[in-house]
């Protein structure tokens, strides 16, 4: 049982390694790869960590495909109960916080959608009256299509080519459903804490994703950039007032809490994403140094995978072992 205990402890602890090759190669990747390649790593780490929660969590009844009582398990294996203990507390303790996330989302972006309910629909975007400065995508919901919001005073701010700028740019994270990426994330990260870093990586990612995608539409990468500076510092200056809404990591808030916004144009490190917009298109990955980031994260998920083979295996050499034992073989 000590390597199998091994084995589950290297399953949960592999996110803090896995993470951070994750980051460095989603870095040396166009954005609309570098967003699959996080959340793909985000679905699998947690995958990894419930797997191996759950394997624990068992640990104590396999006794009883063999019909050996638990109290024997317990005497010839006293870790056996507290550490499955300690596997459902935790597993119940994810539980809730997955429970209160999704929850947590769903009424949030009833409240947004609340909030912007009084404004005229006009195709795909409702424009609201009001001062602040504020743009945002805004998901499909209870049989709603998305919508793109903008505040009257973001309009203002932005001449009629950094207009087109920020619908292009806000258009392009509905049409990807980055909404969904960033759900997927936001519940890996209630699962294990090292996935919170994937998630703010992903938060950037998807929004270079969207600015690329807005370049494009205009044929102009220094208006691009001018105006998702522009935007930015426009919805700086309001930040404070209670506009229609904002996307925040996954959740809707109100404009007057704060939080990272992953579908609204000011959201992210804005001096990174307008240099990259100033600089050429980025390609797929050249050279060494993206080979070995793509070498060092498909390493992590096939260790991963290889855990998970390793914990059935260990958890199936547990059933035998209590075979023996009972009968005596």
């Amino acid at each position: 049982m000590t390597l199998f205990l091994v084995i589950v402890a290297l399953a949960v602890a592999l996110p803090w390694a896995a993470v951070p090759a994750a980051d460095r190669l989603a870095g040396l990747l166009p954005p609309r790869a570098a967003s699959f390649v996080l959340t793909g790593a985000a679905v699998l780490l947690a995958g990894g960590t419930l797997a191996a929660l759950v394997g624990l969590l068992h640990v104590p009844f396999l006794a009883g495909l063999e019909h050996m009582a638990l109290g024997r398990v317990v005497a010839d294996w006293p870790a056996a109960l507290p550490v499955a203990c300690a596997a459902g507390a935790l597993l119940a303790a994810q539980a809730v916080r997955l429970a209160l996330a999704a929850r947590r989302h769903r009424a949030l972006l009833a409240r947004a959608w609340e909030l912007t309910g009084a404004a005229a629909p006009g195709s795909d975007l409702l424009v609201v009256p009001g001062e602040e400065a504020e743009a945002f995508a805004l998901p499909r919901h209870r049989g709603r299509a998305g919508r793109v919001v903008v505040t009257e005073g973001m309009l203002r701010a932005l001449t009629p080519s950094e207009r087109a700028v920020l619908l292009a740019h806000e258009r392009a994270h509905l049409h990807g459903r980055h909404h969904l990426l960033a759900g997927v994330a936001d519940l890996a990260a209630a699962v294990h804490p090292a996935l919170g870093r994937l998630r703010t990586a992903l938060e950037f990612h998807l929004e270079r994703w969207a600015d690329e995608a807005a370049a494009r539409a205009v044929a102009d990468r220094r208006t691009a950039a001018t105006a998702i500076a522009r935007a930015a510092l426009a919805g700086a200056g309001a930040g404070a007032g209670a506009g229609a809404g904002r996307y925040s990591g996954g959740r809707y808030g109100d404009g007057r809490h704060g939080g990272g916004r992953v579908l609204a144009v000011d959201t992210g490190p804005v001096p990174q994403r307008v240099q990259a917009l100033l600089g050429p298109e980025p390609a797929g990955p050249q050279g060494r140094g993206p080979r070995l980031a793509a070498a060092a994260f498909c390493v992590a998920v096939v260790c991963s995978a290889l855990l998970a083979v390793g914990l059935a295996y260990g958890l199936h050499e547990y059933v035998e072992y209590a075979a023996e034992r009972i009968t005596g073989r």
